[in-house]
């Protein structure tokens, strides 16, 4: 089998570190391109290379002639950027992989699970309509010249440093002072977590697979606990035995910190259940093997074996603390 030319853009981040790390295994031939200033060492066998992909001139700089079989692009958050990017590799790639997401389908759904053919819209969240218009800017240059763009829309993916509740660490503080935690809505609604490491899989998968060029596909597995039993699994890891979760409305929550409404209202707040099977077929292998009761014990080894990440955040805890007297006195 010939050996795939990769280049990753990015390729420290709590996604792709894992990604680059899965194509090193499968034998590529892996080249990462970033500013060079990560807080993640590269593994072993990958080749660096130091540009600003927000500067174009320096990336054709330490690029030269190279060409690849696939680049995976996880640093694009705007149509600007990808059309950056189509200027830079079309020609010198038989792949252009854009990590998009899956909080660009319709919210809230109309039906689960959703798919593929589920409609792209989300009126709450910006950042989510720039993903959309960063894949529409792809589907068309696909479809007026062939450009060979791929879409990988991922859900709430994680690995060993990131907790995945709205508070983070200050969530994990307050369970250990014995202090209630807020959790949206009433916690029964269903949301699906994927481990960096099982992603990994699907989508190195992916790479350099030509059945893939001017396709979108839905990579982010099956597992889909209630926050609840998110935020229960947590408390347990912190070896907190009987946690207090108090639920509070979205749109409460927003009302009280504005900058945490848009990735509540516009994702967290519906169910989130997703179908795989377009990557199933593709890439067998590819299954949830890690679910979050692991994870929550992954991720709180890592953060008391690094006590410098426990950063509470004092404004933020305070908030919760109003919303928790704000929905006592209204009997929630």
């Amino acid at each position: 089998m010939t050996q795939r030319r990769i280049l990753y853009i990015g390729g420290t981040g709590v996604i792709s570190t894992s990604c680059v790390a899965r194509s090193l295994a499968l034998g590529d031939d892996v080249t990462v391109l970033n500013r060079g200033n990560g807080s993640r060492p590269l593994p072993d066998g990958a080749r660096s290379l130091v540009a600003d992909v927000r500067d174009p001139g320096s990336v054709r700089a330490v690029l030269g002639d190279a060409e690849f079989d696939a680049v995976a692009e996880f640093v694009a958050f705007t149509p600007e950027h990808v059309a950056t990017d189509v200027e830079l590799f079309e020609g010198r790639t038989g792949q252009y992989v854009f990590i998009s997401s899956a909080s660009a389908y319709q919210k809230p759904p109309s039906r689960l699970p959703i798919r593929e053919s589920t409609p792209l819209r989300n009126p709450f969240w910006e950042y989510s309509r720039n993903k959309i218009a960063c894949e529409d800017l792809l589907v068309a240059a696909y479809r007026e010249r062939g450009f060979p763009a791929t879409i990988v829309r991922p859900s709430h993916t994680y690995d060993d440093t990131l907790l995945p509740t709205m508070g983070h660490w200050t969530d994990i503080a307050r369970m250990r002072a014995g202090k209630p935690v807020v959790v949206h809505g009433d916690g029964t609604s269903l949301w699906t977590l994927t481990h960096a490491e099982d992603f990994a899989v699907g989508f190195a998968g992916l790479l350099a697979n030509p059945r893939t060029v001017g396709e979108a596909f839905t990579l982010t597995g099956t597992h889909a606990p209630t926050w609840n039993q998110v935020y229960t699994w947590l408390a347990d890891a912190a070896g907190v035995s009987d946690v207090e979760l108090v639920h509070v409305a979205s749109d409460s929550i927003a009302a009280f910190r504005p900058d945490l409404g848009p990735g509540l209202v516009g994702d967290k707040a519906h169910s989130a259940v997703f179908d795989c099977t377009a990557v199933r077929e593709l890439v067998p292998d590819f299954r949830t093997t890690i679910t979050f009761d692991e994870g929550a014990r992954r991720i709180l080894a890592h953060y008391d074996a690094h006590p410098e990440l426990q950063v509470l955040d004092g404004e933020l805890d305070a908030a919760f603390d109003a919303m928790v007297a704000w929905a006592r006195s209204a009997g929630r």
